[in-house]
Parts: structure tokens; C-alpha cells; sequence
């Protein structure tokens, strides 16, 4: 092909023995109306995908990220039904099953309560995991009345009967965006960076430091005046330290799987934010490209 585009890898790109890596789609906003923001993440698994079909291998080191290509799966989106608990459950039944298989998921949220169904995954699994969030917020509300909502995701990890979630980073905090209790919470789970401090090479330091497993969580809404988000706001981070951030945690063999969340089409006014989140899966992909592969 003299014009190759991701696309001609991942449409139709089922499971198989040698897969490394899947994509799986989360079209769930139920959380974020919970929390009061802006619906229509539902609809951004389907414009991540689009915008990530016309991308292309990367031209500098094609090679190997063809090669990760090859054994990449897309297995679809998980059912919802507006019922955020039975869906999230789904949810972590796919997860589940492709970490079973050794598989890296890549789940395209979605709004922020994807997360939870992510690491639901690990408790399907039994494996214990530690979680690494970039994000202006630290969604560590409690849930509402009971029930899980996009700004609880990770009290919930931190609070689950199982005891799998073994620590909380967040990376990428705003301290307008943040209640103090809050930044305290994630402090004590495993640290804080707050925007301002967060360099390419903090980020390249942090994802360095992992030592175990770990699920990485990429908030869209922590790069600075995204418009095509759930809770849109200015003073974030820039492009240049979040790609950065999605390429060395595809490196790190300790992330074992990674979601893309808050994407919101329906406030994309120019397609600038659909084009992020696809970039943000592509420097994942690179970063997982130049892993060394298992034995």
C-alpha cells in the first residue's frame, strides 16, 4: 500500500491467538448526566474510531508500528442500556476477558465512569492493580445517593470490597478545578501533579517510577481549552505533554491497559478534540509499538 491508513488494519480486525493489543468501545454518558455535565460522550467511540482510520502508520518507524497493527483487534462496543452498573459490569467482563488472553485493552470511553467498568476488568480477573489518571479533576467524589456517577470512578476503585486497587496517581490537576479534601484523597492514595508542574519529563519521571501493574486513564479534559469535552475549562495541559504522556505509558510493560474519556462530538465545534483522542490512541499504539514484544 502506498498510502496506508490505520483503518486498513483495524476495520474488521477480530480477535486471534497472536493479538496483542484490542480496542473496545464504551458509548456510555449516563455518569456524566449523573454529575451535571455536558451528554453526548456516548457518541465519541464511534468519531474515535473514524478520525483513527485515517490516520496513518507512523512515517518515521513504520515497521513496527505496522507490526503492532497486525495484532491489533477491535472487538466493538459494549452494549449499554442506561442502567450505568449493569453496563459498567459489561464492561468489566470484556476487560476481564482480554487480560485473560494477555491482550492490552484500549477502551474508548465515553464519560469518566467508564473507568470504573475498566478496572472492573481487574476484579473480574483477580488481579490487583494500581491506577494512574490524567486529568484537571480528581474524580474522587462519593457517589450520589449510592450510585456511581463520572466524578467518583476512582473513589470507587479506592473503596471496592476487593481491595485489588492498589494505589491512585493523578497527574494534571488544576487547583481551581479541585477541592482541596479531594487533592488530599489522591495524595494519600499515591500522589499528586498538579498542571503546572507537569513537564514532558515529569511525565516521562512518573510513568518511570510504576512498579507494578497498572491502568492509565486519559481524561480529555485536562488538556488545555479542549472544547469537544464533557466539562471544558483553560489552563491545562498542552498537547505536546499529553501525547507525550499516552506514548511513554504504550512503552511502560507495567500499563497493562489504558482508556481515552470525556470526548464530547456534539461540542466539537471544529473536530479538533475527535482528532486528540484519535491521536491519543495513536501515541499509545506507538509507545506499545516500540515495547519489547512477550516471548
Amino acid at each position: 500500500m502506498s498510502d496506508p491508513r490505520l483503518g486498513d488494519w483495524l476495520r474488521d480486525a477480530p480477535l486471534a491467538t497472536d493479538t496483542r493489543v484490542a480496542l473496545v468501545g464504551f458509548p456510555s454518558d449516563e455518569g456524566v448526566r449523573r454529575n451535571g455535565g455536558r451528554p453526548g460522550a456516548a457518541q465519541a467511540p464511534a468519531e474515535i474510531r473514524a478520525a483513527l482510520a485515517r490516520m496513518t502508520p507512523d512515517a518515521r518507524r513504520p515497521a513496527p508500528f505496522v507490526g503492532l497493527l497486525e495484532r491489533t483487534a477491535d472487538v466493538g462496543d459494549v452494549e449499554v442500556t442506561g442502567d450505568l452498573e449493569a453496563d459498567q459490569a459489561r464492561l468489566g467482563e470484556r476487560v476481564g476477558g482480554l487480560l485473560a488472553r494477555g491482550v492490552v485493552p484500549i477502551v474508548l470511553g465515553g464519560g469518566h465512569e467508564t473507568a470504573y467498568g475498566h478496572f472492573l476488568g481487574y476484579v473480574r480477573a483477580g488481579r490487583p492493580v494500581r491506577a494512574l489518571n490524567w486529568d484537571a479533576h480528581a474524580d474522587v467524589r462519593p457517589p450520589a445517593d449510592g450510585r456511581g456517577h463520572s466524578g467518583s470512578p476512582f473513589r470507587q476503585l479506592l473503596d471496592h470490597d476487593s481491595g485489588l486497587c492498589r494505589g491512585y496517581t493523578v497527574a494534571g490537576l488544576l487547583p481551581w478545578r479541585v477541592a482541596a479534601d479531594h487533592a488530599a484523597i489522591a495524595e494519600a492514595s499515591g500522589g499528586v501533579v498538579w498542571a503546572d508542574d507537569l513537564t514532558a519529563e515529569r511525565a516521562d519521571a512518573l510513568v518511570a517510577s510504576l512498579d507494578g501493574p497498572t491502568l492509565a486513564s486519559f481524561d480529555l479534559d485536562a488538556v488545555d481549552a479542549a472544547r469537544g469535552v464533557s466539562a471544558p475549562g483553560v489552563g491545562g495541559l498542552s498537547t505536546a505533554v499529553w501525547l507525550r504522556a499516552a506514548e511513554v505509558c504504550g512503552r511502560s510493560a507495567h500499563v497493562q491497559s489504558v482508556d481515552v474519556v470525556e470526548l464530547n462530538p456534539a461540542h466539537d465545534t471544529d473536530g479538533r478534540t475527535v482528532v486528540l483522542a484519535a491521536l491519543t490512541v495513536w501515541h499509545v499504539l506507538r509507545g506499545l509499538a516500540a515495547r519489547t514484544p512477550p516471548a
